[in-house]
């Protein structure tokens, strides 16, 4: 990933919690018989052993990353993003020389896939997935509240996926390269906005404004 300084995060924990956040990732694989691979789903980020932890997921026996194991992978976290109007700068009526662009942020984990074939790990790692997007509801749902029979069909037909990451790319272009004027207008359009996503992007682009253009 291109990440110019001014949008660079390497804070692990803040790389760490974004992905927490963000948990639908993109796991791409490439090999010289089918090219690129990707495949959309939910893992859960465990801080062990060397490096930035590891990524636990599973897909469907029939998907071709149950068959990528060794590959080297990468893991494409997306957060807030947002189209920006060049009309929100003051400097368009100064000077007219803006663009549009668009402000996002993403995380990328890099490392080598490892498949897991293994039915008490699948079981860990469901468990494990199901108890941390139940947390909080009013009747949280369990694994266990499925007839056993079900769950253990559905286990057979779904293999692990493990990525020991070996590092955690961020970026997060939230206008930090416009002057402290041009930055409050993204705020100001963006919080306008009757998109709720816009308006998320609007109270990042704020978190991001460097001290020095506050």
């Amino acid at each position: 990933m291109y990440v110019p300084p001014a949008f660079a995060e390497s804070d692990a924990e803040v790389l760490a919690a974004f992905v927490d956040a963000h948990p639908l990732g993109a796991l791409v694989t490439a090999d010289d018989a089918h090219g690129l691979h990707a495949t959309h789903l939910p893992l859960v980020l465990h801080r062990e052993g060397p490096g930035a932890g590891v990524l636990r997921g599973h897909v469907a026996r029939a998907n071709a990353h149950a068959r990528a194991d060794g590959r080297a992978a990468v893991v494409i976290f997306a957060g807030a993003d947002a189209y920006v109007h060049p009309g929100w700068y003051p400097s368009k009526a100064e000077h007219g020389r803006v663009v549009p662009t668009w402000n996002y942020a993403a995380v990328h984990a890099h490392g080598t896939l490892r498949v897991v074939d293994d039915a008490a790990w699948l079981r860990a790692h469901v468990e494990s997935l199901t108890a941390r997007h139940e947390a909080g509801r009013p009747r949280p749902w369990a694994v266990d509240d499925a007839p056993a029979e079900y769950v253990e069909r559905m286990l057979r037909e779904v293999v692990g996926i493990e990525l020991a990451v070996s590092r955690l790319d961020g970026k997060w272009k939230m206008s930090q390269n416009r002057a402290a004027p041009d930055i409050a207008g993204v705020i100001a359009g963006l919080a306008a906005s009757d998109r709720a996503g816009d308006r998320a992007a609007a109270a990042v682009v704020a978190e991001r404004r460097p001290r020095s253009k506050r």
